[in-house]
């Protein structure tokens, strides 16, 4: 049984988790960026994370240190389909925006992260597959003005996370628990407390 006091730690990152903005990985293969992304998705109060792993990618074994013991404050949930975890998504009402540099994407900046949103990231040398961009609601770059083109997934991910706590920050989404006192039992439960 925790203390007291570490209850009171969980009751209080308890309130500020987010149940309206969920990222997801496609692919992402090495444990050092997915264990960055889990740690940046637990700083800035996502709940759940959906794992796509498909073409015979494998699901990566993730260490004990620091970052990748984070993944236990958090849900996974693991897909062997794009089609099958989408669809998940779009029955709970999430909008599914993917990151790539294309011409017809948007900038991270005019997304509106008050709206429930899936934010989907492909892996360190593809990116997302054709297969995830057409079946975006809409694809987000994030501006740049050097030689590369694209940003570690891990900081890509932590770029368009801020951002998003930004703006949920200015609208209130901290202020009050978005999970109600049975969600908040629940996920205690799967904490294994």
């Amino acid at each position: 049984m925790p203390t007291e006091k570490r209850m009171q730690r969980m009751m209080e990152v308890l309130s500020k988790r987010q149940n309206d903005i969920v990222v997801v990985l496609e692919n992402v293969h090495d444990p050092h960026n997915v264990s960055a992304v889990l740690r940046t998705c637990d700083a800035i109060g996502v709940l759940e994370i959906y794992m796509i792993y498909h073409s015979g990618q494998k699901f990566p074994q993730l260490n004990n240190k620091s970052s990748g013991r984070v993944r236990k404050w958090m849900i996974v949930h693991k897909f062997t389909s794009v089609n099958e975890c989408f669809e998940t998504l779009k029955e709970q009402g999430f909008s599914i925006v993917s990151t790539n540099v294309e011409a017809n994407s948007k900038s991270v900046y005019e997304i509106d992260f008050s709206q429930k949103i899936a934010l989907v990231f492909g892996n360190e040398h593809e990116g997302i597959t054709t297969e995830v961009k057409d079946s975006s609601d809409s694809v987000i770059f994030i501006p740049q003005v050097g030689f590369a083109e694209s940003l570690n997934i891990s900081v890509a991910c932590s770029i368009c996370l801020y951002e998003a706590f930004r703006q949920k920050n200015i609208l209130g989404h901290y202020s009050s628990p978005k999970l109600d006192i049975n969600e908040q039992k629940n996920i205690l439960k799967i904490w294994n407390f």
